[in-house]
């Protein structure tokens, strides 16, 4: 899985986290049907993360719109 993935080479996760994040990659992944999304998704739901996002269904929403720059 992606998430876990990129999740693992930041180091910087526990597993409580990590499991937040995999909930919530798992919910978009069922959206989306192109298979070379999944690695954009990941970044997605990591970097709002990052930026602060705790919340699992703020996360969730944040996440389906592609980042901001």
């Amino acid at each position: 899985m992606p998430i876990r993935r990129v999740a693992s080479d930041a180091g910087i996760f526990d597993e409580t986290e990590l499991a937040l994040l995999g909930r919530v990659f798992d919910k978009l992944k069922l959206e989306q049907r192109l298979p070379d999304t999944l690695d954009a998704i990941a970044s997605r739901v990591i970097a709002n993360y990052m930026a602060g996002i705790k919340d699992e269904a703020e996360l969730l929403s944040l996440s389906r719109w592609p980042l901001r720059r």
